[in-house]
């Protein structure tokens, strides 16, 4: 088992093409962390780092404290699934399997052993003398991981496993890897642009953009705090809406003015505001969709709308109204909505809402970091 360090990591492609930047992240021993981001972010470019398959142009990688950049990768106690899978097709599961342990001239009886155990642990068992033409995608992506078990490496990374797979599978595949993880207790680097496989899987998530680290935290802190505009609208489904807004400092406390609306913050979140000297100034508000609601009539917490689109969702709705020039996404239970809208919301009925002040995110228009 094994921690990884990662300081002031850069990538400098021919041209001067910087494709990442200053990237630091210090990984604890037998942790999962997933790095996500759009295409082009800089997160596969990382992980080969990480595995040896790039050089690293500028920073230090250590894995258990050991410097490794000048390290050759089959010396660095890796494993890596790809997300082509790259089997050798002339070879059956097993020769697959066993391929690594061969070439270290590991005995036949703890070859059988450990392909053997690696086999039943991913439930393939039955498969170990077929070729990879007989497989299935999710048979092959189990075997392309039980290559990599077989080795027991200090750490684990996975650069998009599961993108080749149908959406039912690939959440087959997800639980999988969570059951998995919990087998076999290593450490783990992942790789993904799913934003759903990122929260599921990872102890902790790096959000990336443009070869920068956005922000590193916890599923659930990631989603509750987005430390800017980029985040927010990146992690969450449906995404975040976004409005422009005034934020208005009052004797009482802050207030937002918002599509004609008026909504007082939280005591909470005007202390916040109050410690940082924020004054009156032009915001963008974000809010998700899960959390407006309808409005009683008149108030001036109300906002007006229309709807626009309803997409019936199973036990829930998900309502698209116009706002103005602004199309805002609410995710209403069934049990929620308002009996004159039971059977679903048709297109043109006007609707009253507003937002949960308490779950509003208020971020600087120029900086697009988040104020609270």
């Amino acid at each position: 088992m094994a921690t990884v360090s990662l300081k002031g990591i850069k990538k400098v492609y021919e041209g001067n093409v910087t494709a990442v930047h200053d990237f630091n992240l210090e990984i604890a021993d037998k942790e999962f962390i997933v790095l996500v981001g759009p295409s082009g972010c800089g997160k596969s470019t990382t992980l080969r780092m990480v595995a040896g398959l790039e050089e690293i142009t500028e920073g230090e990688l250590r894995i258990d404290d050991k410097l490794m950049n000048d390290v050759a990768p089959k010396d660095r106690d890796i494993a890596m699934v790809f997300q082509n899978y790259a089997l050798y097709p002339h070879m059956t599961v097993y020769e697959n399997m066993a391929f690594a342990l061969k070439l270290h001239k590991t005995p036949k009886k703890e070859i059988d052993k450990k392909v053997g155990e690696a086999a039943e642990i991913l439930g393939i068992t039955e498969l170990l003398q077929r070729k990879p033409k007989a497989l299935s995608g999710g048979q092959r992506q189990r075997v392309a991981i039980g290559r990599a078990i077989v080795r027991e490496p200090k750490v684990f990374l996975m650069d998009e496993p599961l993108s080749n797979l149908d959406a039912k599978l690939r959440n087959q595949m997800r639980a999988e890897i969570i059951k998995l993880r919990q087998r076999i207790d290593t450490t783990f680097i992942y790789v993904t642009h799913d934003q759903t496989e990122a929260m599921t899987l990872g102890d902790r998530i790096v959000i990336m953009k443009d070869g920068l680290i956005m922000q590193i935290g916890t599923p659930q802190e990631v989603f509750d705090h987005p430390s800017n505009i980029f985040v927010a609208g990146f992690i969450g489904t449906p995404q975040m809406n976004f409005f422009d807004a005034q934020l208005e400092k009052t004797e009482s406390g802050y207030a937002v003015r918002v599509c004609g609306a008026l909504i007082a913050l939280t005591d909470e979140n005007a202390k916040k505001l109050a410690e940082r000297n924020v004054g009156s100034m032009p915001v963008t508000l974000g809010i998700r969709p899960e959390h407006i609601c309808f409005a009683a009539e008149g108030g001036e917490t109300a906002i007006d709308g229309v709807i626009s689109v309803s997409e019936m969702m199973g036990s829930e709705y998900h309502l698209h109204a116009a706002t103005g020039e602004n199309d805002v996404v609410m995710r209403v239970s069934t049990t929620d909505m308002p009996k004159e809208l039971s059977g679903g919301a048709h297109f043109g009925t006007p609707i009253k809402y507003t937002f949960r002040p308490e779950q509003m995110h208020l971020f600087n228009k120029e900086t697009e970091e988040n104020l609270i």
